[in-house]
């Protein structure tokens, strides 16, 4: 099956360590990168798509974060 992630984080290292971190563990960059202004919280948010194949089936309960 294959899974799909979209990380997000504020525009930090926190950002790049989060996809950083899925790449080493097997997951795909999907599409390119975002940014955007979140002015509630005043800061800038970075998103990133990620896909894996992985054995099995797909259920809604799949704990895509443990893959």
């Amino acid at each position: 099956m294959k899974l799909y992630r979209f990380l997000s984080e504020e525009d930090t290292s926190a950002f790049c360590h989060k996809v950083t971190d899925a790449l080493n563990k097997g997951w795909e960059l999907y599409g390119t990168p975002t940014q955007t202004w979140d002015p509630k919280a005043n800061v800038m948010r970075c998103g990133q798509a990620v896909t894996k194949d992985v054995e099995g089936t797909y259920t809604p309960d799949t704990k895509l974060g443990a893959h």
